[in-house]
C-alpha cells in the first residue's frame, strides 16, 4: 500500500550545495540478484544498505536488454533509435550526453570502466580480441573530463584500460576491484566544483570468474532455481552451475559498493554525493528454459535501480513510494533506461528536478 505519510525524520531538507553524483553500472545484474528484492542464495548486505538510505525503485526495467543500445539511452535520454539502435552502431561523436550537461553546469566529468559505445569500434565487434588493444578515441567519449576505459574486454580479470594517453595498460587483478580503487583514488584528489563519476563495471556478466573469495559455500547442487525453469536436467545443471559463479560475482560486487561507501564516509562526502546503482540489463539463467538477455521476461528486463545518499532518505512525499521491511523507501513506478539522463531537448532546463510517475529527485 502507498504510505500516506513519510516518516518525519526522512524528510531531510534538499542539500545546501549542488550533490555529487556516482553512477555504478553493473553489466548484465538481473533485479532479482540482490537480496534487498528477495534473492535468498546470497545475501548483498552492502547495496542492501544503499536501498535503506535512499529509494529503490522495484519495478525499474531495460527497455532494450543489450549492452550498447541501453548504455546510449543512459547516457542521452533518447531512445536507442535516435542513438544506439544495436550493438553495431555506436554513439555518435557529436551527440550531447548527460557528461556535457553536468560539465556545463560546473561539474568535473568522470568515467571508468567499460564503454560500449564507440561509433568506430563498435563495426569490429564480430573480430575475436578486437576490444583488447581497441583505442577509444577521445571525441568519443561522450564528453567526459576524465575517461578511464576500455570499449569491451569480455573478460573479468587483467582488463585492458586507456585513458588521455591513449595507451593501453593492463589492470592487475579483478576488474571491479581495480576499477573501484581506481574511482577511490578519483575521489581522494581535492576538488574544488562538484562531480558525476561513472564506475562502469564488467561483472557479473559472463564468464561467470569471481575471486576464490567470494564463491566460498556456493555449491552448484545447492543452488535455488526460480520457479520458472523449466524441469529439464541439462538446462537446471547449467543453470546452478552458471549462477555459483555469477553470485559470486554479484558477492564481490556487493563488497566493492561497500568499499566505495567507506571511502565516500571518510572522506566526508557521504551526505554530499548521490550514488545511482543499476544495471543495463539481467540474466535469464534458465527461466523459461532461456540463458542471458535479450527475451521480454522479467530476468532478462528487469533491472536493479536504487538512488542513495548519505545516512538517509533524501526524498519528499510522492506518489508511488512505499514501505517496505525495516522502513525501507520503495517505489513501484515504473522507471526505463531513457529517464536516467535528461533528453537533449530539456538541457536547456538542467539542472532540474526529474521523477518519474511524480517521483521526485532532487535538483542538481
Amino acid at each position: 500500500m502507498i504510505a500516506p505519510n513519510y516518516p518525519p525524520e526522512k524528510q531531510k531538507s534538499a542539500m545546501p550545495k549542488r550533490p555529487n553524483v556516482i553512477w555504478v553500472l553493473a553489466d548484465q545484474l538481473r533485479a532479482q540478484a540482490l537480496s534487498c528484492n528477495g534473492e535468498t542464495n546470497i545475501c548483498t548486505p552492502n547495496i542492501d544498505q544503499l536501498a535503506m538510505r535512499g529509494v529503490n525503485f522495484t519495478a525499474a526495467v531495460s527497455g532494450y536488454p543489450l549492452c550498447c543500445p541501453y548504455r546510449g539511452s543512459m547516457l542521452t535520454g533518447l531512445y536507442p533509435n535516435h542513438c544506439t539502435p544495436g550493438h553495431d552502431k555506436g554513439l555518435p561523436p557529436e551527440q550531447k550526453t548527460i557528461a556535457h550537461v553536468l560539465h556545463d553546469a560546473g561539474y568535473h566529468t568522470a568515467y571508468f570502466g567499460k564503454w560500449h559505445l564507440d561509433a568506430e569500434g563498435a563495426a569490429a565487434a564480430i573480430r575475436p580480441n578486437r576490444e583488447v588493444f581497441h583505442i577509444v578515441k577521445p571525441e568519443h567519449r561522450g564528453g567526459f573530463d576524465y575517461w578511464l576505459g576500455y570499449e569491451n574486454n569480455n573478460e573479468p580479470w587483467d582488463c585492458y584500460v586507456h585513458g588521455t594517453n591513449s595507451d593501453c595498460t593492463r589492470l592487475p587483478g579483478f576488474e571491479t576491484d581495480a576499477l573501484t580503487d581506481k574511482l577511490i583514488r578519483y575521489l581522494e584528489q581535492p576538488k574544488d566544483q562538484p562531480f558525476f563519476a561513472v564506475l562502469s563495471v564488467f561483472p557479473p556478466h559472463n564468464p561467470y570468474l569471481a575471486p576464490e573469495q567470494f564463491a566460498e559455500g556456493l555449491c552448484a547442487e545447492n543452488i535455488k532455481l526460480r520457479s520458472n525453469v523449466p524441469n529439464v536436467p541439462w538446462v537446471k545443471q547449467q543453470a546452478q552451475r552458471e549462477l555459483a559463479g555469477y553470485y559470486a560475482m554479484v558477492r564481490n560486487l556487493d563488497w566493492n559498493v561497500g568499499r566505495l561507501v567507506q571511502a565516500l564516509d571518510k572522506l566526508n562526502l557521504a551526505d554530499d554525493t548521490y550514488i545511482v546503482f543499476f544495471s543495463d540489463h539481467g540474466d535469464m539463467h534458465g527461466s523459461h528454459g532461456w540463458f542471458r538477455k535479450t527475451n521480454p521476461y522479467g530476468e532478462s528486463c528487469r533491472v536493479p535501480f536504487i538512488i542513495s545518499t548519505g545516512h538517509g532518505c533524501m526524498y519528499s512525499v510522492a506518489p508511488g513510494l512505499l514501505y517496505g521491511a525495516n522502513n525501507a523507501c520503495l517505489c513501484d513506478a515504473p522507471l526505463n533506461h531513457v529517464d536516467v539522463a535528461p533528453p537533449p531537448w530539456a538541457c536547456a532546463a538542467w539542472p532540474c528536478r526529474i521523477g518519474c510517475r511524480g517521483t521526485i529527485i532532487p535538483a542538481m
